[in-house]
């Protein structure tokens, strides 16, 4: 069943939020360290990117204002298909760099 964009938009902003309840408190050293966080991020990355997936079928307009969504697509896919080269920096730097910025944007797309 098709949601409405504002159903992808949450969806993205409830795990983003999960993201950094996870990730609250750690290092870049904890983080390498925990099997169980190291999973439970990526796959709330996962959803991330597969909610812009949809936004981009469905409603193309709202996308395309979000800055780097096909980057973040594009992180989606090599989390879900290239599980072997994941690197630990990599999605931590997604965590503390990219992450703030999304959830901001989202933020404004829902309060719109």
């Amino acid at each position: 069943m098709k949601h409405n964009a504002k159903a992808y938009l949450h969806d993205i902003q409830e795990a983003g939020e999960r993201i950094r309840e996870f990730t609250k408190g750690m290092s870049v050293e904890d983080y390498c360290g925990s099997e169980l966080v190291k999973a439970a991020v990526e796959r709330k990355f996962a959803i991330i990117g597969e909610a812009l997936v949809r936004l981009r079928e469905d409603y193309p307009e709202v996308l395309n204002r979000i800055p780097d969504a096909q980057k973040i697509i594009g992180f989606r896919n090599v989390l879900v298909h290239g599980y072997d080269i994941i690197e630990d920096a990599t999605v931590w730097s997604a965590i503390e760099d990219n992450l703030p910025a999304l959830l901001q944007e989202v933020s404004t797309l829902l309060n719109a």
